[in-house]
C-alpha cells in the first residue's frame, strides 16, 4: 500500500514539473480599421482570451532617423480618442494569468526596411531602441516585448531534387543569391540586441522577451541559437507561407506543409523549421509553432492540371475576398464561405472542391477550375482538422505550444458554423 502511495506521489510530482502548453495568440491591430464584418475591436477578443496564454500586439515600427520604437498608428494605438494600447492591455483586469506582449516589426513596418539591419550595425541605434521600446511598453502595461525582426527574406527558388545531408548546403537550398551582404554582422548585431534587451528587461520586475522568426528568413543565416537561447523566454517559430503568390506566381503550392512534400526544397517545412532550433540545443519547452488562420490563392488558367493536385501551373494571385479585400489572401471565414455554398446562385461563382491530406502531412486545399467565364483558383489553407493536426505535432515534439497568426483571420464571428475562433479552439483542444 505504502509503494502505491510512493508511486501516487512520484508520478504526481512528475506530472507537475511540466509546464502547460501555451497557446499564444496575435492580434494584428490592422484588423480595427479593416470595414465590415472583417472589422475586429476589442471586445471582438473576449471570446478568444479563455483560451490564449499570451496575447502579442502587432505591431509597432522603427522610427528611421532615431531608431526609436514608436506605434505605428499614434491615433489608435496611443490617442485618447482609441487608446488600443490601454484597452487591450486592461483585458488583464479580466484575465490575470494573460501575459500581453508588444511586438515591433512583422512585416508590418513598411518604410525604409533597410533600417531594421543599420539598427544592429550600431550601438547607438540597439541603445535608442531598447530605452525606447521598454518605455512604450511600460507606459501602456505590456508585459514584455517580442521582437518580430524584419531580416530580408531569401529569395524563392524551385527545388525538385533529393536532399543529401540535413544541413550540409543550407544556405544554397535557400537560394544562391544572398540578399544581404553582412550576413555575419547582421547576425552578431541581432544578438547584441537580444542580449543588451534581455539585460534591460532584467531590472524591470518580470518581463517577458519573446522572438518571432518571420516565414521566409533564413534562420541558419540570423539566428545563432546557442548565443540567444537563454536569454528568451519564447521562440514563435514562423513555418507558413512557404509559397505565396507574390513569391511564386506562376506556381501554386503547399503553403504551410508540416513535412517535405515529395520532390521539394526539403527545408521549406514546419518539421525543418522546429529541427533547426532542437538541433542547435533550443530547449523545446521554448519553441512555440505557429498556425496560419489564413489561406493562399492563386488563379488557375488554361494550362493548370484538371486535377488540381500540387505544385501547378498558376496565374498569379487569386481575388481578393470580400473582408480583407487582398489579392492572393483569403481568411478563413471568407475561404469557409465558399465551401460552404455549393449552390450556383445568380451572381456567385461555384463553390470550391476541398480536398484534405489524408496522411496529415502536407495541409488542405481546394480549389475550382477555370470554366466558360469563371475564374479557376487553388487555395492552400489551414482548417481546424489541420490547425489540430499541427497542435499534434507539437505535442508529439514536447514543444512549448502553438500561435494563432492571427485572430482576425478566424472566423472571430462565428460565420461559418456558428462557433466563433474554430481554428484557436480545435488547436487548443490537441495540444
Amino acid at each position: 500500500m505504502k509503494s502505491l502511495i510512493f508511486l501516487a506521489g512520484f508520478l504526481a510530482i512528475g506530472a507537475a514539473v511540466v509546464p502547460p502548453s501555451k497557446v499564444v495568440c496575435y492580434y494584428d491591430s490592422k484588423s480595427y480599421v479593416r470595414e465590415s464584418q472583417a472589422r475586429m475591436l476589442p471586445l471582438d477578443l473576449e471570446p478568444a482570451l479563455s483560451f490564449c496564454t499570451h496575447l502579442i500586439y502587432g505591431y509597432a515600427g522603427i522610427q528611421p532617423d532615431t531608431y526609436k520604437m514608436v506605434s505605428l498608428n499614434e491615433n489608435l494605438d496611443i490617442d485618447r480618442s482609441h487608446a488600443n494600447y490601454l484597452a487591450i492591455t486592461g483585458m488583464k483586469r479580466k484575465y490575470p494569468a494573460l501575459t500581453v506582449l508588444l511586438s515591433v516589426g512583422g512585416h508590418a513596418d513598411t518604410e525604409g526596411l533597410e533600417k531594421y539591419n543599420l539598427l544592429l550595425e550600431s550601438p547607438q541605434a540597439r541603445t535608442a531602441f531598447i530605452n525606447s521600446g521598454i518605455l512604450l511598453a511600460e507606459q501602456h502595461g505590456f508585459d514584455g516585448i517580442d521582437l518580430a525582426w524584419q531580416f530580408p527574406e531569401f529569395k524563392p527558388k524551385k527545388i525538385r531534387s533529393s536532399w543529401g545531408s540535413f544541413w550540409h548546403g543550407v544556405k544554397k537550398t535557400f537560394g544562391s543569391t544572398p540578399v544581404d551582404e553582412k550576413e555575419a554582422e547582421h547576425r552578431e548585431g541581432f544578438t547584441a540586441l537580444v542580449r543588451e534587451m534581455r539585460q534591460a528587461l532584467n531590472v524591470k520586475p518580470n518581463k517577458q522577451l519573446s522572438i518571432s522568426i518571420l516565414p521566409n528568413v533564413n534562420a541558419t543565416v540570423y539566428f545563432d541559437v546557442p548565443a540567444i537561447i537563454n536569454l528568451v523566454d519564447i521562440v514563435h517559430i514562423g513555418a507558413y507561407d512557404y509559397y505565396t503568390p507574390e513569391r511564386n506566381p506562376k506556381e501554386a503550392d503547399y503553403s504551410t506543409p508540416i513535412y517535405t512534400p515529395q520532390n521539394r526544397n526539403p527545408l521549406l517545412n514546419a518539421d525543418a523549421a522546429v529541427n533547426y532550433w532542437l538541433q542547435g540545443g533550443a530547449p523545446a519547452q521554448k519553441l512555440i509553432l505557429a498556425i496560419p488562420t489564413f489561406g493562399r490563392t492563386w488563379k488557375l488558367d488554361s494550362e493548370s492540371e484538371i486535377a488540381g493536385v500540387p505544385p501547378l501551373h498558376a496565374d498569379g494571385p487569386g481575388e481578393a475576398g470580400p473582408y480583407t479585400k487582398i489579392e492572393g489572401i483569403l481568411s478563413y471565414p471568407e475561404v469557409c464561405a465558399k465551401l460552404i455554398n455549393p449552390n450556383h446562385q445568380k451572381g456567385m461563382l461555384p463553390h470550391l472542391r476541398k480536398v484534405t491530406d489524408p496522411s496529415k502531412r502536407f495541409g488542405t486545399y481546394a480549389f475550382r477550375l477555370p470554366e466558360n467565364d469563371e475564374g479557376g483558383i487553388w487555395v492552400s489553407y489551414e482548417d481546424p482538422d489541420t490547425a489540430g493536426q499541427r497542435a499534434a505535432y507539437v505535442k508529439s515534439k514536447s514543444l512549448g505550444g502553438v500561435s494563432i497568426v492571427d485572430l482576425s483571420m478566424d472566423d472571430f464571428r462565428g460565420l461559418c458554423t456558428g462557433d466563433k475562433y474554430p481554428i484557436l479552439r480545435a488547436a487548443k483542444y490537441r495540444l
